[in-house]
Formats: structure tokens, sequence, C-alpha cells
């Protein structure tokens, strides 16, 4: 991440640079950052947790120079710890604590949002491209309130539709044959806990991975409720899953409304809802953007160039732009 710090005041560079830059120095070694000062701004390079320290010592110490002549090594060091107890408070508050003793934090401004949007609403709607993490910081909220004993069940489900291509008669039990659409659910749950304790979950009903055909009918009390790839489902699909919502639930929506895979002329469940919903008080309607996505760095190079060429198809026309 590179950050570009404009200074106030110029002309007292030097006393806030220290004597041959010896507070810079300071603050690139502290901080692990690279600084350099050009005219009248300062360019800092580096992990971007590490670069919003430097610029936050940066801000303290041109708030401490309108008081003085100069800048002492002790202000610099004061400024150093202050930046990295704030940033580290901060970060605290954002951790998710799963088993196994993990965290799991937002990395980017798109996923505190959302992170935020689950704490403080009954039920969130999150739509962004691949890779943004909608599922998995989902999971996470799920499995950090299942810890904390804010929900007595976790439900996970997700429409078996085929992404563009037919994959015929699959062998095996009902169990069997789900399993591969069902898979991405499993992956992130089994990131958040070990196979041996999510699998005693299972078999004790605590957590229940499903189609989402097999919501019909249920009422879901004091549960946090995942819906995953919600673009795939119908209208009347997406009206059954939310009327399950029972007392003491949260409910959590992801998809992609671009990579809608319904039948062509089919409306997404996730965009009508949208047109729908938007303004009700208690929900929320999350959009992630390309900046967010956290996989790898040619994942966001890829959606880059795909544009929106790829969809949202089957949509019934563009979705309104979400908060």
């Amino acid at each position: 991440m590179e950050l570009t710090v404009t200074l106030e005041h110029p002309e007292r560079r030097s006393g806030l640079f220290g004597p041959a830059d010896a507070n810079l120095k300071m603050i690139r070694e502290a901080l692990d950052v690279q600084m350099f000062a050009r005219g009248p701004s300062v360019k800092i390079a580096g992990a971007a947790a590490n670069v919003t320290k430097a610029a936050a010592v940066l801000a303290a110490l041109q708030r401490a120079a309108r008081r003085r002549d100069g800048v002492s090594a002790e202000m610099v060091v004061e400024a150093i710890a202050s930046a990295a107890a704030e940033r580290d408070a901060a970060g605290a508050a954002d951790a998710v604590e799963v088993y196994n003793g993990r965290v799991v934090r937002p990395r980017s401004a798109g996923q505190h949002r959302y992170l935020q949007a689950m704490r403080t609403h009954d039920m969130v709607f999150c739509m962004g491209p691949a890779g943004t993490g909608k599922t998995y910081l989902a999971v996470a909220v799920a499995v950090g309130m299942l810890k904390a004993g804010a929900a007595r069940r976790m439900i996970l489900a997700r429409p078996a539709v085929e992404a563009g291509e037919k994959l015929g008669f699959l062998p095996g039990d009902m169990l069997a044959k789900v399993n591969p659409y069902l898979r991405p659910l499993f992956d992130a749950l089994h990131d958040m806990m070990d196979f041996e304790q999510s699998r005693r979950f299972m078999a004790n009903d605590i957590i229940e991975v499903i189609p989402l055909a097999f919501m019909r009918g249920r009422t879901l009390n004091e549960s946090i409720i995942i819906l995953d790839e919600a673009q795939n489902t119908t209208a009347g699909q997406m009206l059954m899953f939310l009327t399950r919502m029972g007392h003491g639930a949260k409910m959590i929506i992801t998809g992609d409304d671009s990579q809608v895979d319904l039948p062509s002329g089919s409306v997404s469940g996730l965009i009508d809802a949208q047109q729908r919903l938007s303004g009700i008080k208690g929900l929320l309607f999350v959009r992630l953007g390309r900046r967010d996505i956290v996989r790898h760095r040619l994942v966001q190079n890829i959606v880059d160039a795909y544009g929106d060429s790829a969809g949202p198809a089957g949509a019934g026309g563009e979705a309104p732009e979400a908060e």
C-alpha cells in the first residue's frame, strides 16, 4: 500500500523530520515502512496496517509541531506507541473469535462494513464478486456466535444449481448427491474448527448444512442462518427462505449478482429481494466491490478484465446500487 501525506507547513519540515531526517528514520524502523520526503509531502509505502500507523504518527507529530519549533525523539517514540495502541484496539474490536484459538478479521474497508452490519442487524444481504469474503466472513460470524453462546444452532443453506453445466446423475445417497453443491460451505466451516468438532456438532444437530429445498415448512428460533449463492434462488425460493426466520434468529444472505446460473428468463431471488426490501428497518444490504477481493491478486485482475460482461444473467434488469 502507498499513501502520500501532505505537510501542513512545509517550511517547518526540518523541525518535524529532525536532524538528517532522524525522526523519519525512527518511524521507518519502528513500523517497517518506507518513507520518502518530496517537497511538501511524504510518501509512505508498506503493509496497509503499518502505513496507516505511520500516517497517524505523522499527523500526531504535525499537531505537536504547531505548538513548538521542533519535535523531539521522545515525542516520536510516544506518537509511535500511541498509534500502535489505537490500531491494535481497533483490530481487537473487529476480531471474530472462532475455535482452535483462531481469530478472523476483515481485510478491507468493505469487509469491515459487512462485519459491523452482521453484528448490528438481524438480516443482512451481502452482494459482491468472487473472492470478497462474503461467505467466509458470514461463517466466521456464525461460528463466533455459536462459540459465545449467542446462538443455539447454525444453519448453512445453498441452492443446488449447477454453474452452467449439467452433471447428470450423481451416485450415492441424498447427502452424497448434494455434497458437491455444499462443499464451499464445508470448506469455510472446516477452516474455523477441526474436522472432529464440526462432525460432532453436525451429528448433534448444532450445525446443519443443507440444500435450500429442505428449508420449507421450518421455523428457526435462536439460530444464525446463512444462505449462500443466493443469486441462484428464484423469487419464490427467496420468500420461502426469509420467512423461516424465528425469534432470536439472525439471517445472512450472500451472493454474486453477476453470476446468476438460473435458466434464461428467470429472475434472481437475490436481485428481486433487493428491489422489494431495500429500506425496510432492521435489514441491510451491503455491496462489496473489486477492492474487497482478498483471494490471490490475480482474481482481482480477472474480475476487472471481465468487468460487467458476465452478468447479471437472468436478473431481469440491472440491480440498484446497494450500500
